[in-house]
């Protein structure tokens, strides 16, 4: 239930182990929808630089707006928030990103 063994649908079984790891140790993050829609991906660590971080949120934002369903109409992507792992999330406009 918590995603640590490896599984096929996520690419961590696989004959090319060497390009797997390569893809991992790069930041290689998996992302899902619950059944409300929520989204949670890390973007960052706290060693991070800002840029560095808006850049990983720029490539998280592009990619779920490009994986969007061709029978999805309207807005997509609907609210945004930023938070650390416990703390408090901050609210992003998601036009802006």
């Amino acid at each position: 239930p918590r995603g640590l063994m490896p599984n096929p649908k996520t690419g961590t079984v696989t004959f090319e182990v060497e390009s797997v790891i390569k893809n991992i140790k790069a930041g290689q993050v998996e992302f899902r929808a619950d059944k409300l829609g929520n989204l949670q991906a890390s973007v960052g660590k706290i060693s991070f630089d800002a840029d560095k971080l808006c850049e990983n949120i720029s490539v998280l934002v592009d990619t779920v707006k490009r994986m969007k369903p061709s029978s999805s109409k309207g807005i997509y992507l609907r609210n945004f928030s930023l938070s650390s792992t416990m703390g408090p999330g901050i609210k992003v406009d998601p036009q802006t990103v």
